[in-house]
């Protein structure tokens, strides 16, 4: 088991700490139990340089040795899982330096007791894989050793950053990926919605490696970075020191309120949280961050108590584990009087219960003896760890593993002598091949297996720490992150079970550079800053934004419009002039109305008929009139009701052929007016052109012009039901499109052309002498008729929706309605009221001056 700080040593063979216990096959670890001692937290100006007496074991690594142990012994005792085959482990300590961890790579494949490398000539004690190590670059030590002999390397940490110049090592992965990691803090700040975070990273290529991974994923879901900062390796702690106050000052003075941790334990990333903060904190009390954690940095690790009171809150990435059944009695029997071999044990004891072992340890006149009656169940947390860590569920797989590979590596050669007898196990490179098909449950009940890449299928747990008042910190289990589930499910959350910092009243924190752009409004960047930092614009009129923090507004369907706040699209009404609404029943009212006074009029002329009046007004031109203007009232109702195929075709053609004949025999009233004045002169050679002929022809020539026109129309560009989105807000206006507003205009145009050629007749007739001069009725009439059509002009084009339909239904109502009351009631109201008057006498009777 390997995590390399720095070792110090001068003597080329150092005293190495180990535990071994023979078999027939040897599992090699190299295991990190040293740590600086507690003397050097803090710094001075000139420290001395590290040596091995201020080496002191680092009590909570303990576990990862006795997880080995642990599983070594379990299968040893299983006669199902390697019955013939004895297992055994050599462990040894390389004290956090490259030296020391070649060295010891180099003893586990010599002799046992004889550093001779390329030498072995034992027949048992066959080294078979390496498990190891915890630190990037001592498993970069050890593999490029193994690689030569091809010894399997089973690595319960994170692998160092590969490139050009390490290619392809024989690792095998048994803790999740890095990817994995930073997939789960990717979807923590995704969850929490923290956009604007620090990233504190070491300044090596495990630290680049992270970089150069986070930027761009975390850009593309939307998360900037208020600065990276990059922690100095160095030597000595005062070497780092003036760049990890800087680094600290950033981060407290930065709004972002979240802060990525990518460092190892043994990085100045705790010199930061020790020698900073500590002094300014009784004076006033620091503000508040969020710490996430990566699982280099061993939260756990922090032992005094003013430490795990800044870390009060934060949280972490651990790698996944599990209690594995029996291990709490193996740790809690663990004494140095019943474990022979254990070199790491009595400085285990001596660090933990602060007693030496009779007889065992000597020069140490300060500690007193231990009784004996010393138990590690009884050590707090913060020194050691009774429940199973992830690391050493690393382990524990990892040894599972082997076994597993050398168990189908034994069934393949049942048809062979026995594999020691033929020295099968001298081809142990054949291992890979096996240990890549890999796949069975542990005793915890979880799945092991490898990937094509040579990594377990495994995940992370994410760790809340709490640090209550006068107690010791407790790590508490709020989520996982997993690479078996599917996207969706991979990343779990309990944010009810979290401890947030007390700066933050237990109130969630938030981390952004900007405010959320609430719904109704869109983001604007600012200029020269990140894509997280922003202004917030209302959304402009028509459109909406229904989300938070939209990059921009953009319009409802068709079929809804926004509402007042602009944040929601609302279902539009179907709209059109219909016979149930009070518009609709008013003009429908009034249609009817005036066709039921026109049928009065008419039927009054006709039974009149003979009457000089009547007579003297033609009465064939008279019916004709009075029949066009009661299709005219009656037209109007085409344009009430919903839009349908047959209406749309009729509503504008029906108008403006029905109007031609009105407006036609207006005309041909007027001409002949003229014409019987004139004519009535003595020698008049206009008596000829005075007669029906004249008015029919007239009449008819004129429609029969519109006709064409109709027909024309239909035929390229018929009218049809359509609906509109647009014209009126919040309605969706069901109605007739022309198919050719040419056309239409075209219609009305010659209806209007009609209208004033009448109306220039009868203006200049109006002063022809006579008792009941037509001509002046004519004009008043037309001048109605053509107030009310150069009106609906501006009128139509200004409305929207059913009001466009109202408008001309009025247009016609009124044009019709002038002709009836200004041209036929004078003579209903003589053939009605006044019967004396209907004489030919009075007919003839000139105006007197």
């Amino acid at each position: 088991m390997v995590h390399i700080l720095k070792c110090g040593l001068r003597d080329p063979h150092p005293p190495f700490r180990k535990y071994h216990q023979s078999g027939d096959l040897i599992l090699g670890a190299i295991a990190s139990q040293a740590s600086i001692n507690s003397s050097l937290k803090g710094f001075t100006e000139e420290p001395a340089p590290v040596s091995f007496q201020d080496l002191i074991p680092e009590t909570k690594n303990y576990q990862h040795i006795l997880a080995l142990a642990f599983a070594v012994k379990e299968i040893n005792e299983n006669l199902q899982l390697l019955p013939n085959i004895t297992l055994g482990f050599h462990i040894y300590d390389s004290f956090y330096d490259a030296k020391c961890t070649y060295q010891a790579t180099l003893l586990l494949l010599s002799t046992w007791e004889r550093f001779v490398p390329n030498y072995v000539c034992d027949v048992q004690n066959k080294l078979t894989a390496v498990i190891g190590g915890l630190d990037s670059q001592t498993s970069l030590h050890v593999a490029t050793v193994l690689d030569i002999y091809k010894v399997p390397q089973l690595i319960y940490g994170h692998p160092p950053a590969m490139n050009d110049k390490t290619p392809g090592l024989p690792f095998y992965q048994m803790a999740a990926t890095e990817a994995l990691q930073c997939t789960g803090i990717l979807y923590l700040l995704l969850h929490f919605k923290w956009t604007w975070i620090v990233l504190i990273t070491t300044d090596d290529d495990d630290g680049e490696s992270f970089v150069q991974s986070v930027i761009p994923l975390y850009s593309q879901h939307g998360i900037c970075f208020a600065f990276i900062g990059r922690l100095p390796q160095g030597t000595f702690i005062t070497e780092t020191a003036a760049q990890a106050i800087k680094i600290h000052d950033r981060i407290m003075g930065s709004r972002a309120n979240t802060v990525v941790l990518y460092a190892d334990r043994k990085d100045v990333l705790f010199v930061i949280v020790k020698n900073f903060t500590k002094t300014t904190y009784t004076m006033s009390k620091p503000k508040g961050k969020v710490w996430i954690a990566t699982v280099h940095a061993d939260l756990g690790a922090l032992e005094d108590e003013w430490e795990q009171k800044l870390i009060h809150g934060a949280l972490s990435f651990t790698l996944h584990s599990n209690d594995a059944p029996g291990f709490y009695e193996f740790i809690e029997n663990r004494s140095p009087s019943t474990s022979m071999g254990d070199g790491f044990l009595h400085d285990f004891w001596l660090e933990t219960f602060s007693c030496v072992i009779p007889n065992v340890v000597v020069g140490h006149d300060k500690f007193l003896n231990c009784t004996g009656k010393e138990k590690i169940k009884d050590l707090p947390a913060d020194a050691f760890e009774m429940s199973m860590s992830g690391q050493s569920y690393s382990i524990y797989n990892a040894v599972y593993v082997m076994a597993h590979a050398l168990e189908a590596m034994s069934l393949s050669q049942l048809k062979h002598r026995s594999m020691v007898e033929s020295g099968a196990w001298n081809k142990l490179w054949q291992l890979h091949h096996f240990l890549r098909g890999v796949s069975f449950n542990n005793s915890a009940g979880d799945e092991v297996s490898f990937d094509q890449n040579g990594e377990i299928s495994t995940g992370y747990d994410v760790i809340n720490w709490v640090s209550p008042s006068n107690e010791s910190s407790h790590r508490v289990k709020v989520g996982k992150m997993v690479s078996w589930a599917p996207a969706a499910q991979a990343f779990t959350i309990n944010e009810e079970a979290i401890i947030w910092p007390s700066w933050f009243n237990q109130a969630q924190p938030v981390s952004v550079c900007s405010e959320s752009c609430h719904p109704g409004s869109s983001k604007k960047m600012k200029e020269g800053k990140p894509f997280c930092c922003y202004d917030c614009d209302p959304c402009p009129e028509g459109k909406i934004s229904d989300w938070t923090d939209m990059e921009d507004c953009h319009n409802c369907a068709e079929e809804s419009y926004p509402n007042k706040k602009q944040n929601l699209c609302i279902p539009k009404t179907i709209n059109f002039l219909s016979y149930e609404e009070p518009l609709g029943i008013m003009l429908t009212s009034f249609a009817l109305s005036f066709s039921l006074i026109t049928v009065l009029v008419l039927r009054a002329f006709m039974k009149n008929h003979d009457t000089p009046i009547v007579r003297a007004n033609n009465r064939n031109l008279t019916y004709t009139l009075l029949a066009s203007l009661l299709l005219c009232f009656l037209s109007a109702l085409l344009f009430i009701g919903h839009p349908r195929k047959l209406t749309c075709l009729l509503r504008q053609t029906a108008f403006g052929i029905i109007f031609t004949v009105a407006v036609s025999a207006v005309l041909a009233k007027t001409i002949t007016v003229v014409l019987a004045f004139i004519a009535s002169k003595p020698g008049s050679r206009m008596r000829k052109w005075v007669g029906t002929k004249l008015v029919s022809s007239i009449v008819l020539s004129c429609s029969l012009v519109q006709a064409a026109i109709c027909v024309t129309w239909l035929a390229t560009n018929t009218p049809f039901p359509d609906v509109d989105f647009h014209s009126v807000t919040g309605e969706i206006v069901l109605e007739c499109n022309e198919g050719s507003v040419t056309m239409f205009c075209l219609v009305l145009g010659y209806i209007g052309f009609l209208a004033i050629i009448s109306f220039t007749v009868a203006f200049l007739a109006r002063k022809l002498p006579d008792s009941f001069n037509e001509a002046k009725f004519i004009t008043f009439s037309m001048l109605v008729f053509c107030s009310v059509w150069l009106s609906f002009l501006p009128t139509y084009l200004s409305s929207k929706g059913k009001y466009m339909v109202a408008v001309e239904i009025f247009s016609i109502l009124a044009s019709s309605n002038g002709l009836l009351v200004f041209i036929f009631f004078p003579k209903y109201y003589i053939i009605a009221f006044r019967s004396e008057l209907n004489t030919r006498t009075q007919l003839i009777r000139k105006k007197q001056t």
